[in-house]
């Protein structure tokens, strides 16, 4: 019986984080030790690399996830590993694990076999307090809104038009939609209102958007809780509440530093969810790395449909950062699934089903070389029931787009595995140096998905078209007005989040595959004024999600000693 993952993290030899910091040349009065092997680096020591020419990104990013999984933290922290053992000075940056899916049904998120970053169990729980932060500063938004409604309400705000809502870091559907201030006066006015999980917060998404502690608490202040009744828009900073909520983030706001199994230095820091968020780690963790490293791998949630959209036209588009190269992670049993099999069916070899499922694969590496101007490798995160025939038909199907597939074992050799995708990576990076820059595109070659001057529902449809091969976007006359009205008011500058399934090009999470023809339809649309950006929820995908029937938290214990077992 082989080791499970959180058996393999534990049995691991760790390095005193003083000894990663080290590397990194972090002197040791600008750590902030969290235990021996965790810490987090002070913003003074990150305002001191801003002068420091950054080194290469490597986005990682996957075809659409499938219920087997396809193990995209694992080969980020498996390809940081390969880098390193080729003789690049390389560093990952990751998101953090957020306490709804590791006690639901996905487990935790550290990655998996030889290809983790570690302690697991820590990063996997509570961390560095970084989460419990953010959800504070969010509650104390929402405490102050019913405070000053309570003591008079001078601003006119109208119950019925608060926006912000509550946050939980647990999987919990019964809060989706409440209502609080009920038992009479005392207790302030009624109203409806409801809880999102942490990672769908606005919070969230300033504190991984964010430059430094003065742009936080400018974003914190524009958040856009509530309307009057005359439709004028309720900040923060109207409530005062900018100054406390930024004094609440201010720690949570430097990286957290960590290892892999094999001693890389990680970021792990911030944790937007992609398909209801805009999926990626902080920018400040990203950014710093790349000032410390000559090649800096970081993922972006779920498929490329999803977070390597937003990290392109939300974070990139924002703050200048660019990706050298992309990694699009598929697997065998993705590929067989896409093209029809049935889970329980994924462990036989059928090559035509695989052939019919690579056009999941072909999309997503349209849309990131075609769409995006980013030179692509595709990872085939090998698994040990995987047939020669369908490998060899995988790398084909890549081929006949002009696309390089290296399968890389890094889940059961470590970084050893991983080193012909390193190889590759470097290559690439290499290989772009001496290519002509794309006139339409900004001197780095990307190209974003729309243009800035684009209306709001001109971006939604360009999304839904270009990204998603849907036909068009539909909404409610109330949907529609509302984002007209957002338009009217300023805010069609604003970058396009789009809330939806990840499972599918579609909003239908059964249609698999590479759909199209198909209609995207947005019934809800949320403002993110400090976020910068504008939210489309589309089809069901809720910002709440709930448990499954059985939760993984059904498995996680802790025995005699301390140690916890059953985690992932």
């Amino acid at each position: 019986m082989s080791a499970s993952n959180i058996e393999i993290a534990q049995q691991a030899e760790l390095w005193p984080i003083t000894r990663i910091a080290e590397r990194l040349g972090i002197p040791d009065d600008e750590l902030e030790p969290y235990g021996r092997y965790k810490a987090k680096v002070s913003l003074n020591h990150l305002r001191t690399l801003r002068d420091k020419p950054r080194g290469r990104l490597v986005l990682m990013t996957a075809v659409s996830p499938t219920p087997a999984g396809e193990g995209k933290t694992t080969t980020t922290v498996g390809l940081g590993d390969a880098l390193t053992r080729i003789g690049e000075r390389a560093m990952i940056c990751l998101r953090e694990p957020a306490l709804g899916p590791v006690f639901g049904m996905k487990g935790g998120a550290a990655g998996g076999g030889y290809a983790q970053v570690v302690p697991m169990e820590d990063i996997n729980l509570h961390f560095t307090g970084d989460f419990s932060a953010i959800a504070i500063a969010t509650n104390l938004l929402a405490a102050l809104i019913d405070n000053h409604v309570h003591h008079g309400n001078q601003l006119g705000i109208d119950v019925r038009r608060v926006t912000w809502r509550r946050v939980l870091d647990v999987n919990d559907r019964a809060l989706r939609d409440t209502v609080v201030g009920l038992g009479g006066p005392g207790n302030g006015y009624p109203r409806e209102a409801g809880f999102d999980i942490v990672v769908a917060s606005e919070v969230m998404a300033i504190f991984c958007l964010a430059t430094d502690l003065a742009d936080l608490k400018e974003r914190l202040g524009e958040i856009v809780v509530a309307y009057t009744r005359d439709r004028r828009a309720v900040r923060a900073r109207d409530l005062q509440a900018h100054g406390a909520m930024a004094a609440v983030l201010r720690d949570a706001l430097a990286p957290n530093l960590v290892q892999t199994l094999e001693h890389t230095p990680a970021f792990v820091h911030g944790g937007p969810f992609a398909n209801i968020a805009h999926g990626c780690n902080s920018y400040l963790a990203t950014d710093s790395a790349l000032r410390m490293a000559d090649y800096v791998v970081t993922e972006a949630g779920f498929g490329a449909d999803l977070g390597a959209e937003k990290f392109v036209d939300i974070l990139c588009r924002t703050t200048g950062l660019r990706p050298d190269v992309a990694v699009v992670v598929a697997t065998v049993r993705a590929m067989k699934y896409h093209g029809g099999v049935e889970v329980a069916d994924l462990a036989r070899e059928d090559v035509a089903a695989l052939e019919r499922g690579t056009a999941n694969l072909v999309r997503h590496l349209e849309t990131v070389r075609e769409t995006w101007g980013i030179p692509a490798v595709v990872a085939i995160n090998h698994r040990a029931e995987d047939t020669d025939a369908e490998i060899a038909a995988l790398i084909a199907a890549a081929d006949a787009v002009g696309v390089k597939a290296v399968v890389a074992r890094h889940f059961a050799q470590g970084g050893a595995g991983a080193e012909e995708l390193a190889r590759e990576v470097v290559r690439l990076c290499a290989e772009s140096d001496a290519a002509p820059v794309d006139a339409r595109a900004p001197k780095s070659g990307l190209r974003f998905t729309y243009p800035d001057d684009a209306t709001l529902w001109q971006k939604m449809t360009a999304i839904a078209t270009r990204i998603y091969g849907a036909s068009e976007v539909t909404a409610s006359t109330t949907v529609r007005a509302q984002i007209k009205r957002l338009q009217d008011e300023g805010y069609g500058g604003y970058p396009v989040c789009v809330a939806k399934t990840q499972y599918s090009f579609s909003t239908d999470p059964k249609l698999r595959g590479a759909p199209t023809g198909h209609a995207v339809d947005v019934r809800e649309v949320r403002l993110a004024a400090g976020a910068r950006f504008v939210v489309m929820v589309c089809g069901d995908i809720m910002t709440m999600p709930g448990l499954p029937a059985v939760p993984a938290a059904n498995s996680i214990d802790v025995d005699a000693d301390g140690r916890i077992v059953g985690l992932f």
